[in-house]
């Protein structure tokens, strides 16, 4: 049985807003990782803000890097929902798809931001 590990740091994200003729948004992500996962994620975001404040999100996200010393990829999806109420945020390793030295990479990650910047914790098997 694998043991649950923990990374932890922080990221910078630029977001790209694409032009499209559809009600959505689309965006284009480019991370910068520090901490115990280093390297870049870049992908594709999808949002729809509804009338009254309900917000929602899904993106596919490909990093490339090291984590905790590691070299590898892997794909990460996301899905969120927000309201006046309540945030639901899920980013979990799509199965399968790591590569190199993280080929057996199963795993979550939280992401916490606040005006000045962002942290993520990422919990996973090897």
């Amino acid at each position: 049985m694998s043991m649950t590990l923990k990374a932890t740091g922080q990221f910078a994200v630029n977001i790209l807003p694409q032009q499209d003729a559809i009600g959505a948004g689309r965006m284009v992500i480019e991370k910068d990782y520090e901490g115990e996962l280093q390297g870049t994620g870049k992908g594709q975001m999808l949002s729809k803000q509804i009338d009254g404040g309900t917000s929602v999100y899904c993106a596919i996200e490909e990093f490339e890097g090291k984590l905790d010393g590691k070299s590898g990829g892997f794909t990460l999806l996301h899905q969120g929902k927000m309201t006046s109420e309540a945030r639901e945020l899920s980013i979990s390793v799509i199965e399968g798809s790591g590569s190199g030295e993280l080929s057996s990479l199963a795993g979550s990650m939280q992401i916490n931001q606040d005006e000045n910047s962002h942290t993520y914790i990422f919990e996973y098997t090897l």
